[in-house]
């Protein structure tokens, strides 16, 4: 006959009380997942969350009201892309999709019209004269070429502002930079002198066959110099030019389309630009490239330093 033995053994106690433990912790996660199952279902069907930021939104909220970023996408109907509720270009496929505004003036009118009742330009586009380019507003998105009567009567205006006179002398200023070839040896300083030295003989030889004893010859200013210097130059006038772009740069407001118009009509020739906008802060070739130019942005100068890629030029 065997004795059972009842000797008190705490290592045992301790494990067997280890295990209630967490078979009782085990049990209260499983009770707390179908609560926080109800919670999630009873907040969608309270209102939508946003992406962004978390915040409860209505089901028919277009935009968190913390936030203010969309809470639901739109699609573009020529890619099938992705894109915010409020563009009227997508950047994907390089599309104007808004049927009922025209991209030329902003106004709305019926998708069936061929013409805009207020501007009265045709729904499909317009034909740059200058270089052949289809285009879906104001100003050739290639040239630029100002391709509506509106677009030129804008662009008469702005090209008398003392902004952009002041831009177009410091375009001109920067151009010359570019065409300056800078000396890359001592001996290319020697020809230098060398070749002012013999304009100088040969016009006091020119004056004395005239009868003139003692010309005046004017010195030749000489705009040359070294890479180094000519760098230099160069980053300091893009560094002006960039401030006065800063100056005049678009505000927010509700059209598009005059952001574009506008924005173009301010752009000079000769520069190297590109359109920064305020919507994703990405670089264009343009405001036509850009799928909410409504918000504002700036043209900054592509130099050297500039390292970012033009989004539309993919």
């Amino acid at each position: 006959m065997s004795i059972e033995d009842t000797t008190f053994r705490p290592e045992a106690q301790s494990g067997t009380d280890s295990q209630m433990l967490q078979r009782g912790e085990r049990v209260m996660e499983h009770s707390k997942e179908p609560q926080a199952q109800m919670r999630v279902q009873m907040q969608k069907a309270q209102g939508v969350a946003c992406p962004y930021c978390g915040t409860i939104n209505d089901n028919e909220a277009m935009f968190c009201a913390s936030c203010g970023k969309p809470i639901k996408m739109g699609t573009c109907p020529n890619c099938g892309s992705e894109i915010d509720p409020e563009a009227d270009f997508c950047e994907t496929c390089h599309h104007y999709i808004k049927k009922d505004v025209c991209s030329f003036c902003g106004a709305r009118f019926m998708e069936s019209a061929a013409f805009c009742p207020e501007c009265g330009n045709p729904h499909g586009g317009i034909v740059c004269p200058t270089c052949n380019t289809l285009n879906d507003f104001a100003f050739c998105k290639q040239c630029g070429t100002p391709l509506t009567e509106e677009a030129k009567i804008l662009s008469a205006q702005l090209h008398k502002q003392p902004e952009y006179l002041e831009l177009v002398k410091m375009s001109n200023e920067m151009q010359e930079l570019d065409m300056t070839l800078p000396f890359t040896s001592e001996r290319d300083i020697m020809n230098e002198d060398a070749n002012n030295q013999l304009r100088e003989h040969v016009l006091t030889l020119l004056a004395n066959d005239r009868g003139v004893s003692n010309p005046i010859i004017p010195k030749k200013v000489s705009k040359r110099m070294s890479q180094a210097e000519l760098n230099q130059r160069r980053e300091e006038m893009e560094q002006k030019l960039n401030k006065l772009l800063e100056k005049m740069q678009q505000t927010p407001q509700p059209s598009p389309a005059k952001v574009r118009n506008y924005a173009m009509a301010q752009k000079p020739y000769g520069l190297r630009l590109a359109w920064e906008c305020n919507f994703k802060h990405a670089l264009h070739s343009s405001p036509c490239g850009c799928a909410k130019p409504q918000l504002g942005g700036k043209w900054v100068v592509l130099g050297k330093s500039n390292n970012q890629e033009i989004k539309d030029d993919k």
